[in-house]
Formats: C-alpha cells, sequence, structure tokens
C-alpha cells in the first residue's frame, strides 16, 4: 500500500472539485473514478453469506453459505475461515474489491429483521468468528467491511430510533465484537449504522468515531456510511465518515463545496478522508482484481463440498430423546412434511439475499439419501407459511421455452390503454425501448437496467407462460411501487392501485385475488402491466424503477391438507417435520412482531406428534421461535438457513453422515416476555424516538442467569450423536497484565468419532461492580476418536477478567479470585476452578 508521502503527494494534485467527488459513491457499487491521477473506480457487493455483485436486479448467480447466525452455530474459527476465503475467490470472479460484511450487530431480541445475519448474541463468538470470516475474505486481497457501527439492533425506525444505551453496556456488549474483530483481523472497512447513539446519528458521532475509533482503537481503514445512512454534510466528515453511500450524494457534492467556502469545514478535513478514499483505492490496485471487469461465478466440486460441510455444521440437535437419528436402515417409509420443506430457503431477506448458483431443498436431500438406505419418501405439505405468496419463478417460461419471463420497457405509454383495466390486447404493442428476460418474479429494479436507454420514470411489461403443477384455484398476488394490472389469458385478475404504503415493495402487503379451476400443466398467459410513476415522484434520491413483486400459491383448505399430512404421518416409520420462518418473515427493514410460527403450524406439529411418535421435528429460522410443543416432541433440530447445500447438508446429520457438532449461539426463550430486552424493543418499546436497552450488560443468557429464569435452550448448548468426557482442569498463575492459561482432556467415551466444543466461562463474584453469573470468554471445537482423549490448553489474558468502568472510563481487571468453569454449554459446566489476579491494573484501547 502507499505509504503517507505517496498519498500527500497525490492529494496535493487534486483539485478541491476532484477530492469532494471522491468522497461520495458513483452509484449503488462504485466509487468515484479520477483517471486523470490514476483513481480508478471501486466495486462493491453485498454479502454477507455470499457476494452478490453489482445487481439486484437480474444479478450474475453466487454461492450461498449459511447464514451468518449458521456460521456462529458451528463454533469453528477454521471453517469460517475458509468460508471467507471462498467468499473471497466469489468477490474476485464478480471483480468485486469491497465486500459490504460481517454483521456483527447484537441480537437483542429475537424478534429482530436481521438477526440471523449477526453470529451471536455472546459479543466473544460473535467478534470471534468475525474475525475469522474478515481474515479468510482479506487473505483474497478482498476488503472486509465490518458492520453496522453501532447499536443497529432493531429494524423499526431504523433511520431515526435512538438507542439509549449505558457506557458499560455500549462497550462491553455492542462495541465488544467490533472492538475483537479490529483488534484481530484489521478490516479494511467499516460501515457506520442508519440510526442515533443516545441521541446522534451513528455517521456524525464524533464521540464513536473520532473518541473510540479513531483516537483510542486507533483505526486506519475507511469509515463509510450504510447506504442512505449520511444525514448532515459537515457534522458527518468531520465525525470522520470517508465515504456516502450511495452516489449520486445527497449531503456531500456542492453541499460539501459550500461549507468549505463558508469556512464551516477546513480542506484539511476534507483531505483526512480522501486520503482514506485513496488508501482503499490502493488496496483494491494491489488485489490484482480488474476494475469495471467482468462480474462470473465459481462453482467446483470442492466448493459444493463446502457449502455442504458448512450446511451441516450449522445445524444444531436439540433433542434426540428416543435416539430415532441417525435414521436406520429399518426406516423403509419416510414421510417428509411441512412447508418448508419443498423449498430451499437458502437466507434471510433483505440486503443479505442473492441469486444462488444452485439450491437443495430438504425434500430433496432427504430423498438422496434415503435411496441410499432403500426408503420410499412421501411428502405433504401439512400447511403453508408464507407470509407474501410464493415467487412465480417455479411456474413460469418464456414463450421460447426458456425458464422465466421477459421484462420489456417504454419511456412512453405504448397505447393510450395500456395501464388500463379493460386494455384492448388486441393492439399490438411497438417496440419496447429495452428488454430483457429474467428468471424471478421479484424484481428489485435498482440496477441491472440499460438507464442509457430507459427513463427512471417509465412503463414495464412483464409476460410468462404461467404453469402451474397442481389442479385448482389459485392465489395470485401483485405488489409494485406504482400502479400496476395483472392479467392471466388476457383476463383481468387484479388491479394494483398506487398508495404510499405500496411504495415499500420490499414489505408491503401483496394485492391478491384468485384465479379459478387452473390446470396442472396447462400454459396461460401472464402479463402484468405497470407504470411506476407514483414512485417516481416519490423522491427517491438515486436512479430507480422501482420494485415488482408477484406471486402465487394453489389454494388449499387448512383442515383437509393437515388431514392428508397426518395420514400420511400414520402410515410412515418416521416424519421428518420441517417448519419454521422464511425470508419473508425474517427480513431487512422489518422486524417480527412476536415469536410464533406462521399460521397454523403449531396445530400441525401437535396432530403429527400424535399421528406418530417416530417424528423429527427440523426448525429453519434465524433467531428463536416459540415451541409450545416441544416438551412432547423427542426429536428436535434447529436449522437455520443453510445456503445452496441446506437440503445436503441437513439430510448428512437425519442419516448419520455428519455427526451434528454446532450450539446454538443465541438462547432460545419459552416466552418472548422473558427475553431480557422485553418490552423495551420495537415499535412496542420506543418512546419519543428512543429505545432504552434497560437490560444494560445482561443481554442474552446474561440476563436469563441473572434472573435465574431458565430458557427453552440455553446458550451454547447441542447435542452430539457421540458422548464426551472433560477431566483434569489446571491453571497457570495470572501475570500482573493479566495473562494466564487454563487446560484440560476431553474424552470421547462413544463409539462415534465426534467433534466437541468446549467453553470457557469466567466469573467474578468479587467485583466492585455488578457482572454477570459468568461470561464466556474462549471455546475451542475438538475433533475425537472412540476412546481417544485430548489435552486442550487455552491462553487467555486480560480481555477475560475486565470490565468498564464508566466512572473513570477505562477498562479494570480488579484484584482478586475470578471463577473457571468449563462445559459443553452455558448450564452444563463439567469443570470448576479459580485464578488469582494480584494486583488491579487499568488500560484503554485495543
Amino acid at each position: 500500500m502507499s505509504s503517507d508521502d505517496e498519498i500527500d503527494a497525490v492529494l496535493k494534485k487534486l483539485s478541491v472539485q476532484d477530492k469532494i467527488k471522491l468522497l461520495t459513491g458513483l452509484g449503488w457499487w462504485h466509487t468515484e473514478p479520477i483517471p486523470e491521477h490514476d483513481i480508478p473506480s471501486v466495486r462493491f457487493s453485498d454479502g454477507p453469506n455470499g457476494a452478490r455483485g453489482t445487481r439486484f436486479f437480474n444479478g450474475v448467480p453466487s454461492s450461498c453459505f449459511p447464514s451468518p447466525i449458521g456460521l456462529g452455530s458451528s463454533f469453528d474459527t477454521h471453517l469460517v475461515d475458509r468460508i471467507g476465503q471462498a467468499i473471497g475467490d466469489e468477490c474476485r470472479a464478480k471483480s468485486t474489491h469491497v465486500l459490504l460484511a460481517p454483521t456483527v450487530n447484537t441480537q437483542r431480541s429475537p424478534l429482530g429483521g436481521r438477526g440471523f445475519e449477526s453470529f451471536s448474541e455472546d459479543p466473544h463468538l460473535n467478534g470471534i468468528i468475525a474475525a475469522s470470516y474478515i481474515g479468510g475474505v482479506q487473505t483474497k486481497g478482498v476488503s472486509a467491511t465490518i458492520k453496522h457501527f453501532v447499536a443497529n439492533d432493531q429494524e423499526f425506525e431504523r433511520f431515526s430510533i435512538s438507542s439509549e444505551v449505558s457506557e458499560r453496556a455500549l462497550r462491553e456488549i455492542y462495541l465488544k465484537p467490533f472492538q475483537i474483530a479490529i483488534k484481530k483481523a484489521n478490516p479494511w472497512a467499516l460501515m457506520t449504522a442508519y440510526n442515533r447513539v443516545n441521541g446522534i446519528h451513528a455517521s456524525e458521532n464524533n464521540k464513536l468515531l473520532q473518541d473510540i475509533l479513531l483516537k483510542e482503537w486507533k483505526y486506519k481503514g475507511l469509515v463509510m456510511s450504510d447506504w442512505t445512512g449520511v444525514y448532515s454534510t459537515v457534522e458527518s466528515v468531520k465525525a470522520g465518515v470517508d465515504l456516502e453511500m450511495p452516489g449520486p450524494s445527497v449531503m456531500r457534492g456542492q453541499a460539501l463545496l459550500r461549507t468549505l467556502v463558508a469556512h464551516k469545514i477546513t480542506l484539511n478535513d476534507i483531505d483526512k478522508r480522501v486520503a482514506n478514499v485513496l488508501k482503499l483505492v490502493d488496496r483494491a490496485k494491489e488485489s490484482g482484481i480488474p476494475f469495471s471487469g467482468p462480474e462470473g461465478s465459481v462453482d467446483t466440486p470442492e466448493l459444493r463440498q463446502l457449502l455442504r460441510a458448512a450446511a451441516a455444521d450449522s445445524v444444531v440437535l436439540l433433542k434426540n430423546d428416543k435416539h430415532i437419528l441417525p435414521l436406520k436402515n429399518s426406516y423403509k417409509k419416510i414421510a417428509v412434511i411441512g412447508p418448508n420443506a419443498k423449498v430451499a430457503i437458502t437466507s434471510g431477506g433483505g440486503s443479505a439475499g442473492l441469486l444462488p448458483t444452485y439450491t437443495v431443498s430438504p425434500l430433496q436431500g432427504i430423498r438422496e439419501a434415503a435411496r441410499a438406505i432403500g426408503a420410499d419418501v412421501e411428502y405433504a405439505i401439512g400447511t403453508p407459511s408464507h407470509k407474501y405468496l410464493p415467487g412465480l419463478q417455479q411456474y413460469i417460461w418464456q414463450v421460447d421455452g426458456q425458464p422465466g419471463a421477459l421484462m420489456e420497457f417504454w419511456n412512453e405509454a405504448p397505447t393510450p390503454n395500456f395501464i388500463s383495466t379493460s386494455n384492448d390486447f388486441g393492439t399490438p404493442l411497438p417496440r419496447p425501448i429495452w428488454s430483457t428476460p429474467t428468471l424471478g418474479s421479484n424484481c428489485v429494479l435498482f440496477d441491472g437496467i440499460d438507464a442509457e436507454k430507459v427513463n427512471t420514470t417509465c412503463y414495464m411489461r412483464y409476460s410468462a407462460k404461467f404453469k402451474p403443477d397442481e389442479d385448482g384455484d389459485w392465489e395470485i398476488g401483485l405488489n409494485f411501487t406504482g400502479h400496476a394490472n395483472l392479467f392471466i389469458d388476457q383476463k383481468l385478475i387484479i388491479e394494483f392501485v398506487p398508495t404510499a404504503s405500496g411504495v415499500d415493495g420490499f414489505n408491503a402487503p401483496d394485492v391478491r385475488a384468485v384465479a379459478k379451476d387452473l390446470r396442472a400443466g396447462q400454459e396461460y398467459d401472464l402479463e402484468i402491466r405497470m407504470s411506476n410513476a407514483f414512485f417516481a415522484s416519490s423522491g427517491i434520491p438515486f436512479p430507480c424503477w422501482g420494485v415488482m413483486r408477484a406471486g402465487a400459491v394453489k389454494i388449499v383448505d387448512a383442515d383437509v391438507s393437515i388431514r392428508e399430512a397426518v395420514a400420511l404421518a400414520h402410515e410412515s416409520d418416521v416424519v421428518i417435520l420441517v417448519i419454521g420462518l422464511n425470508n419473508d418473515w425474517e427480513t431487512e427493514g422489518a422486524d417480527r412482531q412476536d415469536m410464533e410460527l406462521p399460521g397454523r403450524t403449531n396445530d400441525l406439529v401437535a396432530e403429527i406428534l400424535r399421528a406418530n411418535t417416530n417424528t423429527v421435528i427440523v426448525n429453519q429460522s434465524g433467531t428463536p421461535v416459540s415451541m409450545p410443543w416441544a416438551s412432547k416432541a423427542s426429536t428436535l433440530l434447529q436449522a437455520f438457513y443453510g445456503g445452496n447445500e441446506l437440503g445436503n447438508g441437513l439430510a448428512d446429520v437425519l442419516f448419520g453422515l455428519v455427526n451434528p457438532s454446532a450450539k446454538l449461539p443465541l438462547t432460545f426463550p419459552i416466552r418472548l416476555e422473558d427475553n431480557p430486552s422485553y418490552p423495551s424493543y420495537g415499535d412496542n418499546g420506543q418512546e419519543s424516538g428512543k429505545i432504552y436497552y434497560n437490560e444494560g450488560i445482561f443481554v442474552g443468557y446474561r440476563g436469563y442467569e441473572i434472573r435465574k429464569l431458565a430458557p427453552l435452550f440455553p446458550f451454547g448448548f447441542g447435542l452430539t450423536y457421540s458422548t464426551f468426557e472433560y477431566s483434569n482442569l489446571a491453571t497457570t498463575e495470572v501475570s500482573p497484565d493479566g495473562h494466564f492459561n487454563v487446560s484440560f482432556d476431553i474424552k470421547n467415551s462413544s463409539r462415534v468419532p465426534g467433534r466437541e466444543v468446549a467453553q470457557l466461562y469466567v466469573s467474578d463474584a468479587q467485583s466492585s461492580r455488578p457482572r454477570p453469573i459468568k461470561e464466556l470468554k474462549a471455546f475451542v471445537k475438538v475433533a475425537l476418536n472412540p476412546g481417544e482423549t485430548k489435552r486442550v490448553d487455552i491462553a487467555l489474558d486480560r480481555e477475560a477478567l475486565s470490565f468498564y468502568n464508566e466512572v473513570d472510563m477505562c477498562w479494570v481487571a480488579e484484584s482478586g479470585t475470578f471463577g473457571i468453569h468449563v462445559g459443553a454449554s452455558s448450564t452444563d459446566v463439567r469443570l470448576k476452578g479459580e485464578v488469582k489476579l494480584d494486583k488491579t491494573f487499568t488500560w484503554t484501547g485495543l
């Protein structure tokens, strides 16, 4: 990377206009270039479970790894490093220099819409796994971007809400994963949060950015805003935000030049920000990744195996009371039931979404594994669980027989009555100004459109052959950021009239209607005619053509479909019941309102458990859900969102090809009211634009333990097909600066090779301040053959002993005796010991 002197030399050559230009993005995914000074345009891509590339619409397919919460459940730093490297390779294939990941915001509540994007409720696990992810990505020359700095822990009013959090909780819980990852992996970029922190927006918060990040932690990377997350001109620059994204600028550009002329800001302030942009440009040059290069995909046998291993290692075995698992050869008829079985739900929604290179659903994976043991598999949905109607992609074909639909664009209305409900289909349409095929029916038209031909205010037609796979009445849904009509065989089915709520194409409800008496395998002409004029006039500050979402599902009588599933369960040897949430319910932009499973899922579970005691329940969600039937279920797994290979990974665990080893990275409460953040969360907890973090440092398992409140499943819990014994705990003396070692033996006392996640917690009963009962400070994943014993040695330092003193504004390790707790979960402690620190000491910084 260029030296400070070389950066200074470039700064001297740049005009003021050039410098201001560099402080904002070029469109959604690039920085502004200045070719005459050899400053190319750096490319960004969303993460965190894959590298999507530069397009929401018609993007190049990508590998989708398990959502970060699933990676956190692996407790496997080596695996996460390999995944980071693979995502780095995908970035290189897409000519991407900066990956907008990982997310390390803390899961205060099960209701967080983006909870699936973070690794854990625990700051140590969150930070350590993030560091492994960052290290893997950056070995490929790709910049990782740790986000969202900080306390961006809910979606409700996310642009304006003020996270009211104590200094100690801010330091010990919310800043800590950032601190750990910056110290251990040095991410080359950091993204600020949308929200306010104690009244001041994160993107202009001097305390967070100047005092803590830049001065105390001495962070040297680039600081960028979240997309549209800059709300000031002078304040954001002075606080330390180098880059406003996306472009064109809203708060900088000419406004920044005007403040410079008015001496509200100095050229030195601007130069500091530009210098960090130039450093990022230099890193991009050194990577060898081409600028403005093509976008491709990576799909190799080795990558598919990594995707499969990652999916399997994210599955947590919660109950196996009857030892039904692993499934045996004696099970000859297997019923697969449930709304999450047939569709591959690879990820949560929002900016984490991407177009996978391929997918394997749970049903596909189970069928393939069942063939190996000579078992037959039959499927029944039981009950639907969608919030929005499932997309059309599995039912639509172009006129030439290729999958998908044709999207056409006109700058003027093609006919006088183009959007009319009584459209004259006999009038031929003029040639479109531009057209493109598309595979799906969730069209986020933020990019991927030829902007040189298509105006941002335009008319569109989406057309395809619609081929249902079942006879009956079908429910059809449409959502569009504008005015739209949907026709089937030239008959009006839906008129979508724009409203204020309809501008939000991501989360606004579908308008729905019924198409009667459709026949399986028959082709119907499906056409959606649209005008985005209403959306285009809504004042969005960057080029965007709107969002269109269309879906369809066969209408089923819930009572009938549950009875059909129960009948199948009765006649089967074993049932695999796959339930949960999906990217309708867990998505950027919207928190959940409760922990309940959708629709009549709980009724389905209760009926299936009564019908067949050999029922394996698989719950797929990014965060906890209520399980009122848990005590009656003998076999239960938590699958999270598993990426491309989620079906094969799940099947590998169910059939014993992989011995499960994952642990819960967050606590599953019995009731929402048990969660420490209740009721101060989301729209139920806000007060005058503020959300109070009343639980302080007692987040997650810390809160349950201090209140002596048993959860449904505790933090760090997960079973395997093996059993393990812990013994021979030993500790070393604590050095004056806080270093010490803890060692112990782990033995595989079963006949099955397995891996155990040993967790080390520290307690401080003598502290002068209130502290959690215990806190995770280290973990290690150990692979053991049957009968094998390994000695584990863990080195710890002052971080394991400390708390934050908010009076003196420093970290403190107090003299006294500390408890050492080693075990298989936060509640399953197998070994206890002590260490003693002779003299109190304090420090600031990393």
